[in-house]
């Protein structure tokens, strides 16, 4: 089945699935949540409409770049008190926050419609709403899509993701060292809860599997000819 490929790489992204209350995590790679979410954004889909189509989609990341996890923190005064809904002026609340700093992910999402896939493509390339990395302040750095040319492939999964020169090289105490790489699988691996299962408005998502491994070889960047004297 075909494949489409994205770069997420930027300063800042956040990918979380368990947060709760005042906590915001984040995971180490993309949620297929956050991912669904940022075609939505690319699409122009209301968060009240349907996302089956796009949950369908099987997804893998390679980690080209590993990123750097930050805490940072917010604090808010003036809240909100659930029993009487009147706000406490007296009570500040400190809200951590979790974040990758300086990460590089190429995301796959195989499917078996290649005219959808065209179609997530060229929104991709000219998005409807702006796209983000896991919270709408953290933009992406470099364009989402990889081109016209490169962000689509009729290899499955794992052959596009095993491919594709590498999107950002690693850090220096990573070089020489094998690439992580997880896969989606239909029924063994690790769970991880953010299959969207419900339009993003109801806040509703299911688990699924995902299976953990390394690629030994990583193509490099093709190097540019140098001009003729």
């Amino acid at each position: 089945m075909p494949t489409l490929l994205l770069r997420l790489t930027g300063p800042m992204q956040s990918w979380g699935t368990t947060s709760r209350f005042d906590e915001r995590d984040t995971q180490l790679e993309p949620s297929k949540s956050g991912v669904v979410g940022l075609l939505c954004a690319a699409l122009g889909r209301d968060r009240a409409e349907a996302v089956d189509d796009l949950a369908r989609l099987r997804m893998g990341v390679r980690v080209d770049r590993e990123g750097l996890l930050m805490r940072d923190y917010q604090t808010a005064t003036g809240v909100l008190v659930a029993a009487d809904a009147n706000p406490d002026l007296g009570r500040t609340v400190v809200s951590p926050r979790f974040y990758l700093a300086d990460a590089a992910f190429l995301v796959g999402l195989e499917g078996p419609d290649m005219l959808a896939l065209e179609t997530l493509n060229r929104a991709l390339l000219a998005p409807h709403w702006p796209l983000c990395l896991g919270r709408k302040a953290l933009l992406p750095s470099m364009p989402v899509s990889l081109g016209r040319d490169n962000g689509l492939t009729p290899e499955p999964l794992e052959a596009a993701l095993a491919a594709h020169p590498r999107i950002a090289a690693p850090r220096a105490e990573h070089r020489g060292l094998p690439v992580r790489w997880m896969l989606e699988h239909p029924s063994t691996g690790a769970q991880r809860h953010d299959q969207p299962v419900a339009p993003f408005a109801t806040r509703r998502f299911g688990p699924r599997f995902v299976q953990s491994g390394v690629l030994d070889h990583v193509p490099e960047p093709a190097q540019a000819e140098p001009d003729a004297a």
